[in-house]
């Protein structure tokens, strides 16, 4: 197929690139390789990929409403994994237009691209956070998620329901997948291994949060890929069974789906810790914190749907996912 593949030079979108190319994909991938962390790192992944036959690359910003229609128009991509987005919970206080500009008048013109073209399917990426203040666990996308305690998690959410919007009055086939705590090999600077990692390694605290208190559902990047790929060649449809009476959230009369794709195995934060401390052979010097504006104490993804309808399966444990990304850190920055 002739995938679009937005976010392409950014941690899960490289990652995804690299493996729909090894299966004979043509992929065009954007990215406008902003500086929210290290453009080289983005640069880096890229250099994997950019030189295979089957891959062309535009930078490009979504937000770029003409460029995209162009972009659209010109390539005529038959899929679209749309991952491009401004993240971080935090960054979101300090800089809210970013996620209204990235995440939402970008997912917009990723709709309008899907609708005039006659895209097949378009998977997007979605979020826990948008679970927000609910303390229901394990999180399910049968349940309302109407509390959202960040605005990064509010654009989230937004491009749920605009994704029904299009699926409702277009057809167009919608999947969001709710990414739960992605690490791994080439992940983002600005997520907790990458920064527990480099500090500990320089002799500086690491900041821990809600006192240690928190629990994440950690998932490896090739699970999240492999979940990714599945959705992708499962194209959408409508529940025949969808209820108006008693509204399903995860699904509608519209071809619109959403999942979990998480690894259904949350991992205490102070566990996660040790497990990285033992990798490295360096105990970490800890600062301890109150939970920070915006964050949530726990998550854990129920994920029945998506092991049910695309066969997911999480496969990686979180000792040898650690070990993966401390190796590959430490090959990248040539750390002996």
């Amino acid at each position: 197929m002739k995938i679009l593949v937005t976010g392409a030079a950014g941690f899960i979108g490289s990652c995804l690139s690299e493996k729909l190319l090894a299966r004979g994909d043509e992929i065009i991938g954007v990215d406008n390789l902003n500086d929210y962390y290290d453009v080289s790192l983005k640069m880096a992944r890229l250099a994997r990929i950019e030189t295979h036959p089957a891959f062309t690359f535009y930078k490009l910003d979504i937000a770029d409403r003409a460029g995209m229609e162009e972009l659209f128009r010109s390539e005529r991509p038959q899929r679209v994994v749309h991952l491009a987005a401004q993240a971080g919970v935090r960054y979101s206080l300090e800089n809210p237009h970013a996620y209204i500009e990235a995440n939402i008048v970008g997912t917009t013109n990723i709709l309008e691209g899907c609708r005039h073209n006659e895209i097949e399917h378009l998977v997007y990426a979605s979020s826990s956070s948008v679970y927000g203040a609910s303390t229901n666990m394990p999180f399910s996308v049968h349940d309302n998620i109407d509390h959202p305690v960040s605005l990064y998690a509010a654009t989230k959410k937004a491009n749920e329901l605009m994704a029904h919007t299009y699926s409702h009055l277009y057809g167009l086939p919608t999947t969001g997948l709710r990414f739960f705590t992605v690490y791994g090999p080439w992940g983002r600077p600005d997520m907790s291994l990458f920064l527990f990692t480099r500090k500990i390694l320089a002799g500086e605290p690491i900041d821990v949060f809600n006192f240690g208190n928190h629990r994440r559902d950690f998932t490896y990047v090739d699970d999240i890929v492999s979940g990714i790929i599945g959705s992708l060649d499962s194209v959408a449809a409508p529940n025949p069974d969808w209820d108006s009476d008693k509204p399903d959230p995860a699904t509608s009369k519209a071809p619109y789906r959403i999942y979990n794709i998480g690894n259904n195995s949350p991992v205490e934060l102070m566990d996660f810790i040790g497990a990285l401390e033992d990798c490295l052979g360096i105990k970490a010097i800890k600062n301890m914190l109150p939970l920070q504006p915006g964050d949530v104490p726990d998550t854990y993804a129920d994920v029945t749907a998506l092991v049910e309808d695309v066969g997911y399966r999480p496969a990686t444990p979180i000792r040898q996912g650690i070990e993966n990304f401390v190796s590959w850190y430490k090959e990248y920055y040539d750390i002996k």
